[in-house]
């Protein structure tokens, strides 16, 4: 069993600056295909953004490309997503998941661990 916890959300205002953890317990963190999805008010969970296990291949959703960056530092077991230029769009519940299966993340609705969210909010 894998836990996942996620950090670093809070409140910005819009044009600011965020980045958020996501550490995993496991020492076998490089062996995970990792992801980051968002629910914002009212809408469905969505995919955001994802990066392979050694951390060479990334991939982002259209609407945060050029401004949400995906890295992980597997010596840490930890994965993080730099978010800029903020707009009150990203609000929402930021959460990151990992999937041995390195399925294609558009469309696995059920990756086998999944971390409770954190909390970002973007006031304009």
């Amino acid at each position: 069993q894998v836990q996942l916890v996620e950090s670093g959300g809070g409140l910005v205002q819009a044009g600011g600056s965020l980045r958020l953890s996501c550490a995993a317990s496991t020492r076998a963190f490089g062996d995970y295909c990792m992801a980051w999805f968002r629910q914002g008010p009212g809408k469905e969970r969505e995919y955001v953004a994802a990066i392979s296990g050694t951390g060479r291949v990334t991939d982002y959703v259209n609407a945060v490309k050029g401004r949400f960056t995906v890295s992980r530092d597997n010596a840490k077991s930890t994965m993080y997503l730099q978010m800029n230029n903020l707009g009150p769009e990203d609000t929402a519940v930021y959460s990151c998941a990992a999937d041995l299966r390195c399925l294609d993340w558009r469309s696995n609705k059920y990756p086998q661990y999944r971390g409770p969210g954190t909390q970002v909010t973007v006031s304009s």
